[in-house]
């Protein structure tokens, strides 16, 4: 099986009905957090992020509504991670977890983007392989080159 990640703050969800994306908002946890360095922005979403829980609550047009403005309400999630139980009492939400809404029905709103982002840190350039990364970005001379050039300048 396949690695899936964790639904985070800010994640891209849409409606099969709708015509544009809108963000989730995670309203329900403030204690967990991932990929997030500082633990203050990527709290992870759960089944019990339910109701008006989206940025703008629509996702544009809505087809089921013969086109009129979405009113974008979450009942149940589907598809989501068993084994843990949030601090919420919820159930981590993965990438391929769906959404119910009473307009839309089951499982018509689906996760477009997940909302974690690299955020590289110190630590992770510490911890990279210099030959790697100098092959990478030619621009990131490694370190003993670097203090290698550095002498050389102090000496001419």
């Amino acid at each position: 099986m396949a690695e899936k990640h964790v639904v985070v703050q800010g994640a891209q969800c849409m409606c099969k009905f709708g015509t544009s994306p809108d963000k989730l908002k995670v309203l329900t946890n403030t204690d967990e957090f991932v990929n997030d360095k500082d633990a203050s922005k990527k709290s992870i979403a759960s089944t019990v992020d339910i109701g008006a829980t989206f940025e703008k609550n629509m996702f544009g047009s809505c087809s089921k509504l013969n086109n009129k403005p979405c009113n974008a309400v979450v009942s149940a999630w589907s598809d989501f991670y068993e084994d843990i139980t949030l601090k919420n009492g919820g159930k981590i939400l993965l990438e391929d977890s769906k959404a119910t809404c009473p307009i839309g029905g089951k499982d018509c709103i689906s996760i477009v983007q997940h909302g974690q982002k690299a955020e590289p840190s110190t630590e992770n350039k510490n911890n990279a392989n210099e030959n790697v990364q100098s092959q990478l970005n030619p621009m990131d001379v490694p370190e003993e080159l670097s203090q290698t050039s550095q002498e050389q300048v102090i000496d001419s």
